[in-house]
């Protein structure tokens, strides 16, 4: 197992050397390599979704790779290494599973999950204690103060960093008690959105709190909003594709159709799923 990852990292280590290297691979920074990132990311997701698993294997290593390069990058620097990489994940995990690598014991899951959000709390705490400011009065430095928005990841698809921004005001208890609420605020919300409909600038502002809320919504339905949106843009493109395809086979074309026969088309896409 060493031996393979020390190849792809003797690989990585060649590909950005400065005499004989790839000229892509030398141009590339911590910013440009972004976006093949989150798409790596997104094509190990996607093929989840599809069930293909021969094509995993493929896709994970695209994403190790993305790793790697990181890693580089930070070596060059005399920042860190891939070592210390998985010395810091390998450190995290032993420290937030103490149930299995120490003697602590939970009655149940949920203390489990209890006790994770407060180790994550903690480095939070510690990690914005490490950060300081200067006091605008005095000059003197100032420690950051903790938040429970610390840490989140800006580059996040929005609806993801929404249900994560509700699931950390949850943590302390800023939150429906019983979905009811959030059906209530979704009502709210539509209206809203109706009543500011001629206003282009509120219209937007409006919307936006109503996807928030569908979020939160699906937070509370426990499903991933990111991932039924993305099943949900694959059944209508599924179905769309029927209603061109039976289109094409009566010699006519979707552009051609009326809203009656286009509706009609559509059911018919839906019944014969």
């Amino acid at each position: 197992m060493m031996s393979d990852i020390n190849r792809l990292l003797t690989i990585m280590s060649r590909l950005r050397d400065p005499e004989s290297g790839c000229p892509w691979d030398l141009s590339q920074t911590y910013k440009t390599i972004v976006p093949h990132t989150l798409e790596e990311a997104y094509e190990v997701a996607d093929t989840i979704e599809q069930g293909d698993f021969a094509g995993l294997c493929d896709e994970l290593g695209d994403l190790l790779f993305q790793i790697v390069f990181y890693a580089q990058l930070a070596k060059e620097e005399s920042r860190f290494d891939f070592s210390d990489v998985v010395k810091a994940i390998s450190d995290k995990l032993e420290r937030r599973h103490p149930h299995v690598f120490a003697d602590a014991h939970f009655e149940s899951e949920q203390e489990q999950t209890r006790h994770w959000e407060s180790l994550k709390q903690q480095e939070r705490e510690a990690k914005a204690n490490s950060k300081t400011g200067t006091d605008p009065k005095t000059g003197s430095p100032t420690s950051q103060l903790a938040s429970q928005m610390d840490g989140l990841a800006r580059s996040l698809p929005a609806l993801s960093l929404a249900r994560k921004i509700q699931s950390r005001a949850a943590q302390v208890g800023f939150d429906w008690p019983e979905v009811s609420g959030v059906f209530e605020k979704l009502q709210e919300e539509i209206s809203e959105l109706q009543a500011a409909w001629s206003n282009e600038s509120a219209r937007a502002d409006e919307m936006g709190d109503l996807l928030f809320t569908c979020v939160n919504l699906s937070r509370h339905a426990d499903v991933d909003p990111e991932q039924v949106l993305r099943q949900a843009n694959r059944k209508f493109e599924r179905r769309f594709r029927y209603m061109e395809s039976a289109a094409q086979h009566d010699l006519t074309s979707l552009d051609t159709m009326s809203m009656v026969q286009l509706e009609l088309g559509w059911q018919q896409a839906k019944n014969k799923e």
